[in-house]
């Protein structure tokens, strides 16, 4: 991959930075923000090839940033990477304009391979074994936040459990598979 200029937004300011001396150290020109409306205002001013963006921005999700982002640059590469990751976020990251999808952790050169790829790998094997209880849950949250867009009073109340469980449940990080 030739030297990209590359857009790091993540609400956490150690890793966005370490993110991006890690990319600088590799040739690419980098900018940081924090949240959405910084990451929005920096894609307007500047030319960037790619873009990695963090699921979770606070409060918000970086799967609403896509679409603008998209809109500012058509051919804008975009990474989404997550400690959050699900089967649901996944796939409405990839229909909303996102090249690929990674979880955290992800080291530098793997952000870089992902942005290099062009295809999907048919090669892929399928898991050896189905996934546990608590991850079908996960899965099952998650696909049910999406369907409200993110409300979690509206979640909590399509799946019959309480808004401060469901916060609870949220707040965790997701089961390993």
């Amino acid at each position: 991959m030739n030297a990209w200029r590359v857009l790091v937004v993540d609400d956490d300011p150690v890793f966005a930075e370490a993110l991006a001396l890690a990319l600088r150290r590799r040739g690419h020109q980098t900018s940081v923000a924090h949240d959405g409306e910084t990451a929005l205002a920096l894609a307007v001013e500047g030319d960037f090839a790619a873009a990695v963006l963090d699921l979770r921005l606070a409060a918000d999700s970086g799967l609403r940033l896509i679409a603008p982002l998209k809109a500012a640059h058509p051919d804008l590469r975009i990474l989404l990477l997550t400690g959050y990751a699900s089967i649901t976020t996944a796939v409405e990251a990839i229909k909303l304009g996102a090249v690929h999808y990674l979880a955290k952790p992800a080291g530098v050169d793997e952000i870089l391979a992902a942005f290099g790829r062009e295809e999907g790998d048919a090669a892929v094997a399928p898991a050896e074994e189905p996934m546990s209880v608590d991850r079908l849950e996960w899965e099952h949250i998650q696909k049910v936040l999406a369907e409200n867009d993110g409300n979690l009073s509206a979640t909590a109340r399509a799946l019959k459990m309480h808004r401060r469980t469901l916060q609870r449940k949220l707040a965790k990080r997701p089961v390993r598979e």
